[in-house]
Parts: C-alpha cells; structure tokens; sequence
C-alpha cells in the first residue's frame, strides 16, 4: 500500500492540480439569482459543482490524485471508502486513468451513488457505517492488496484538486468578500481557503455542515480535532465524524469561521434551486447556500461565492423533498 504523504498541501499544489485536470474536469459554470440576491441582499455568484462530471465537486481531486501516482502504484490499482460522490469520482477517474478501483461503501449509501459506482467499472465493498470503521477497512484491504488508499478529503493532492473550484470560481467573479463552502471532512474547505488566501487575501472563507453532524464547528471552537457520532441527517455527503490531519491545521489556520444548518433549511434550499434555478441539488450541495439563504450569515451588501457541491440524488428522494 502507497499511503498519502503527510506534507500539507499548499497554493502551488493547487496550481499543479488545475493543469492536470484541465480538459478532463469541467469548468463548471458560475450561476447568479436575482431573487437570491434580493432574498439576502447581497451580489451571490453560485459555482454549480452539481454540473462536474460524476455530479460532483468531488472528481477534481480524485482525478488529480490518481493522475498524480506514478506507474507501478497505478498499476496495482487504488482503493477508496465513501458514501457516494468520492466513491463514482474516483470510480470514474479510474475508468479515465485505466486504473483498477475498489471502493468501500456503506450498505445505507444511495442507490443511485452505488450503481453509477459500479457503472463506472469500480468494485464495490459493504459495510455498516453505524456499527464498522471505514478507516480501518480501507486500511485492511490495501494493505492485503496491495492497492494505493486514496481517502475523500485527508490527502494533499485530493485537497489541492478539489481547490481548483475556488481558483476558477475567483478568476470568473474577481475579488469576494466571503467564500461559502459546504464542509464534510474539509478536503474542499481547506483547498478553497488555500486559493482564497492567495488569490483573494480580503474574502472571508466560511464553512457549513449540517446542525446533526457539527463536528467540524466544535474542532474549530475547541482548537482540537472533536470526534462524534455518524450524525443522523439528509446531508449523506456529511456524514463526517471528524475532520482530517492535514484539513484541521488549513482550516483552523485559514478559514473565519463555521456555522451549521437545519436539515429542514436544505430542504428549502433545495426547493429554491429547482424551483427558481432549474437545478438539481442533493442536499449535502445545499449546505453553503441554505446558510446563505436562511440568515446564518451576514452577507447583505457582500459579494458571496457560494459553492454548490454536487447534484447526485435518486430522483424518488428527490421529488419526495421537494415536494414537501
């Protein structure tokens, strides 16, 4: 097994991550809202990483990740453990990269992120995410296999790409004020607060997880990395229970602060983008903007990037929300 070095990454490895996925990642586009913007008073510029390939922001640092391994490891294959967005990213940048993929997942994942995993040519692993460690089982299988572990957020070349979003995000709108991003594990926090600082030294980065699964808001408080229950909340993509080794340091040393949401407020969020927006949202990608949107953040007079994480929700569960 090849395990992730510990280095954090920096601005530089941002830089190296968007020429690598140049032409295989989309450049997703930068949406605005009218009604958004007189909603919350503020000019709110939203990066639709629902339109990235896989559905999610989350292929940008699988694809720089894997394409970042040198031959032998690549090879031998790579393993990953996640409940659905890693999972089809480096699924689907494995297919790209020719690379063999294994990916742990829990037996309650979406049906949809499963068989779009799957589809992709990934083998897939179950376990029960309430009674067994992913960690450690992603750790027993690449060591018997000899397979290189590439974890959802705690590696330097998965947070390098998935910071690629900020730096396109800030070269399309110019200078923010604040810089709103969803937060599971911190691979896109960290990675955006890295772009931000260097190329927006002014805006303020924020993070957002959802009220049941705090975990990121009380290692941010506490100064110390807090670890807590799989939170029971919509948000499947959050359900985090602690924040990385190398996204903690970025986050505590980088980002102003992190708030949470209700899982009611991201139904409204979601309500709001397929009503208003045209735009399928699964809940955890309305994280950033329900804060925005339901007053957790002073935001009137500020121009706001908002990330929208990602869009991959089964069409049932979707309808069901919505329509609430």
């Amino acid at each position: 097994m090849t395990d992730a070095t510990q280095r954090l990454p920096t601005f530089a490895d941002v830089a190296r991550a968007a020429e690598r996925i140049a032409g295989v990642a989309h450049r997703t586009p930068v949406l605005t809202s009218r009604t958004a913007d007189e909603r919350t008073g503020a000019s709110l510029f939203f990066k639709a990483e629902n339109l990235q390939r896989a559905g999610a922001f989350k292929f940008r640092g699988a694809y720089n990740a894997i394409a970042a391994l040198d031959e032998d490891a690549r090879a031998r294959g790579v393993i990953a453990y996640s409940s659905g967005n890693h999972a089809q990213a480096i699924a689907l940048a494995s297919r790209i990269l020719n690379v063999p993929a294994t990916i742990v997942m829990p037996e309650d994942a979406p049906a949809m992120k499963v068989a779009a995993t799957q589809g992709y040519g990934a083998e897939v692993v179950r376990y029960d995410r309430y009674t067994q460690d992913r960690v450690a089982l992603g750790r027993t299988l690449a060591e018997a296999r000899g397979l290189t572990l590439i974890p959802p957020y705690d590696h330097p070349d998965v947070i390098a790409g998935q910071g690629t979003l900020a730096l396109e995000l800030i070269e399309e709108t110019g200078p923010l004020d604040m810089l709103v991003v969803c937060l599971g594990g911190g691979g896109m926090l960290s990675g955006c607060a890295l772009v931000a600082a260097e190329r927006a030294p002014g805006c303020l980065v924020v993070g957002v997880e959802p009220e049941a699964g705090d975990d990121g808001q009380q290692s941010f408080r506490a100064g110390r990395i807090v670890t807590i229950p799989v939170p029971r909340t919509i948000a499947d993509g959050a359900q985090t229970t602690f924040l990385g080794s190398m996204t903690f340091p970025i986050i505590q040393e980088r980002v102003a602060d992190i708030v949470t949401v209700t899982d009611d407020e991201l139904v409204a969020t979601m309500r709001f983008f397929a009503e208003r927006m045209k735009l399928v949202v699964e809940p955890t990608g309305c994280l950033a903007a329900a804060a925005v949107m339901h007053g957790r953040l002073d935001v009137r007079g500020k121009r706001v990037g908002v990330v929208i994480s990602g869009g991959n929700i089964d069409l049932a569960s979707f309808a069901r929300h919505v329509a609430g």
